[in-house]
């Protein structure tokens, strides 16, 4: 049921008192802790606190690829996991804060810390973790790319040498001939 559907409901909702209306969204955004987080965002907190966000997910990035770099025998499989943690970390900056540039500044920093595949055998077990992490980072690059192309051009710029390193990664793990079907360039 969608509100715009219902103007009479919309109508309804307008004509209740304020006391009554508060405690009704209160009540509403409580049930919903990414929202409960955004207002709190949104009405507490200040650039200085998004910096604050930004420099905390981007030090768990680094203890993440640290951890992941000091295992003895660290495989695809680690790799994937820590990826998709730490990428579902960065999904949730963004659903909190908003910022598509410390989105776009944090994922890319993503990817060019994590391993984007391993040299396991065809014969291992872990190879189709190998082929997923690979096909995880392709499209975690791509949707990056999408992003990366609405940023502002002062932005671009920014983010043009790393954005290339990423790139590069690609064409290191034998991703190229995906990338280039995938509408990926080789360079920005």
């Amino acid at each position: 049921m969608l509100l715009k559907d219902h103007k009479d409901l919309k109508a309804a909702i307008t004509a209740i008192p304020e006391k009554e209306k508060d405690k009704l969204l209160l009540r509403l955004i409580a049930k919903d802790k990414v929202l409960t987080e955004h207002l709190h965002f949104k009405l507490l907190e200040d650039e200085s606190d998004l910096e604050e966000r930004h420099q905390l997910l981007k030090q768990e990035i680094d203890e993440s690829v640290e951890m992941l770099d000091g295992m003895r025998k660290a495989t695809s499989k680690d790799a994937l996991l820590i990826f998709r943690k730490l990428n579902g970390r960065v999904n949730h900056h963004y659903k909190v804060t908003k910022d598509l540039n410390t989105e776009a500044e944090l994922r890319l920093y993503l990817l060019k810390n994590i391993p984007a595949g391993y040299n396991e055998s065809v014969l291992s077990p872990l190879a189709k973790f190998n082929d997923r992490l690979k096909t995880y980072f392709l499209r975690t690059t791509l949707a990056l790319y999408k992003k990366y192309q609405k940023l502002h051009e002062d932005l671009q710029y920014d983010q043009k040498e790393e954005f290339n390193i990423v790139l590069k990664k690609l064409e290191k793990h034998d991703l190229t001939k995906a990338a280039s079907e995938l509408g990926l360039p080789k360079e920005v």
